[in-house]
């Protein structure tokens, strides 16, 4: 009975009649809600610049709450503040769908711009 609290055998009674409240809790580890929330920063930002790194987060999670620190790169030039917001956006909603975890802040770092190609120039050179 490794998955049943401490409570149900030591009141040698079945661990169905156990009230919730003593059943023990499911823990999720800092590094798998770390890992949904640069999954859904990679979903939100879409196709990334061709040398770009994916996007990747860092998570602190107490009582219940993530603080999430996501880094990013970004194509320049292009509705930054926007890109940011959406990615604020999917990450609050993608940990709390999966994890059950409110968010209640969200830290967007951009890492690096990446310049977006002009159409008029052939493999990047200068027209």
């Amino acid at each position: 009975m490794t998955g049943v609290g401490a409570g149900a055998v030591e009141l040698g009674g079945d661990p169905r009649t156990v009230p919730p409240g003593e059943r023990g809790e499911t823990t999720i580890a800092d590094r798998v809600v770390a890992k949904i929330a640069s999954q859904a920063a990679r979903e939100a930002l879409g196709v990334l610049p061709r040398d770009a790194e994916p996007p990747h987060a860092s998570v602190v999670v107490r009582h219940g709450t993530a603080r999430v620190r996501v880094h990013v790169e970004l194509d320049y030039p292009g509705d930054m503040g926007g890109r940011c917001a959406w990615v604020r956006r999917r990450i609050v909603e993608r940990v709390h769908d999966l994890a059950g975890m409110s968010v209640p802040e969200v830290v967007v770092q951009v890492e690096r711009l990446h310049l977006a190609a002009r159409p008029d120039t052939v493999g990047g050179g200068l027209p």
